[in-house]
């Protein structure tokens, strides 16, 4: 261990410990079949995604995509991670969703998605991070609370 004596010997030793890690690039995660996995999360849902090379087919509790999100806004909202990294139809998803409602699923299917995919390359991560696909959105629904009709609604005031 070197004594440190004055702010440029602690400023020297870090700027020397900082030059021995290495800045390589990052391994991707994958599992003994060639696929990465993520757990994407939205209000009361929970996705759990596995990405594997393919011709862009994607499998949600065992129906396709357009037989279970049945709105184009939702299946708009789970291509996004795809568009964002220009990798439309090179990526077969398989996922199984659960809890919450349809928009809230869909949320955390994108969520796992964009997991998934800088879990099997680590480059795709600037352009997700940026675009906000990473972030879980932690919003949720608030509670009710008593003397009160709904979270915050109060009951009809009676002035006789």
């Amino acid at each position: 261990m070197a004594t440190i004596n004055s702010l440029a010997d602690l400023k020297a030793g870090a700027a020397a410990s900082v030059a021995a890690e290495p800045a390589g690039p990052v391994e991707p995660k994958l599992d003994a079949f060639g696929r990465a996995y993520a757990t994407g999360k939205r209000k009361n849902a929970v996705a759990r995604v596995w990405v594997k090379p393919g011709t862009g087919k994607i499998t949600v509790n065992g129906r396709e995509l357009a037989v279970y999100f049945a709105r184009p806004v939702l299946r708009m909202m789970i291509n996004q991670p795809f568009q964002i990294t220009s990798r439309i139809e090179q990526f077969d998803i398989v996922a199984t969703v659960s809890g919450g409602g349809l928009s809230g699923q869909a949320g955390a299917l994108r969520h796992g998605i964009s997991k998934a995919l800088t879990y099997f390359e680590p480059g795709l991560r600037p352009p997700l991070k940026a675009a906000g696909l990473l972030t879980r959105d932690s919003r949720v629904v608030e509670r009710k609370k008593y003397g009160k009709a709904k979270a915050r609604r109060s009951f009809q005031f009676s002035k006789r």
